[in-house]
């Protein structure tokens, strides 16, 4: 059970099928997910991403019309983290919401760098994909 929970969202002047078409593809991590992946790649079916932790094996939830991003993120000790993260319409934008959840263990300080770390992906995520609709 979460001790805390924080909800880290972001606004994006894109349709939520673009943010969500990116944003669902593993492979685009790298570019906006610096916080989970510097690089990742598919090794027999499993998404294998080398993380600031070390490396970690990303399940994610399979394609939706829905917006959900979910993904479970288990970490070089084992530990499977869950990780709900929707796209919602906002008519020719879009909002990104990342519920984070600090762990049992999970010091304040930590849960606070780890809400930081989130936030910082989530701009970049903007970033690209407000660039590329300006271009």
């Amino acid at each position: 059970m979460a001790l805390e929970t924080t909800h880290v969202s972001i606004s994006i002047a894109r349709p939520a099928a673009d943010v969500y078409a990116y944003a669902s593809d593993p492979r685009n991590l790298p570019h906006w997910a610096a916080g989970l992946s510097s690089d990742i790649r598919e090794v027999d079916g499993r998404w294998v991403a080398a993380s600031p932790m070390g490396q970690v094996f990303v399940e994610f939830t399979p394609t939706n019309e829905l917006g959900v991003l979910d993904h479970h993120v288990t970490l070089p000790n084992g530990e499977t983290v869950y990780n709900p993260v929707r796209v919602i319409p906002d008519g020719a934008h879009s909002e990104v919401v990342f519920t984070l959840r600090r762990r049992e263990g999970m010091l304040k300080e930590e849960f606070r760098k780890d809400a930081e770390s989130v936030a910082a992906d989530l701009a970049q995520l903007k970033q690209l994909l407000e660039k590329v609709a300006l271009t």
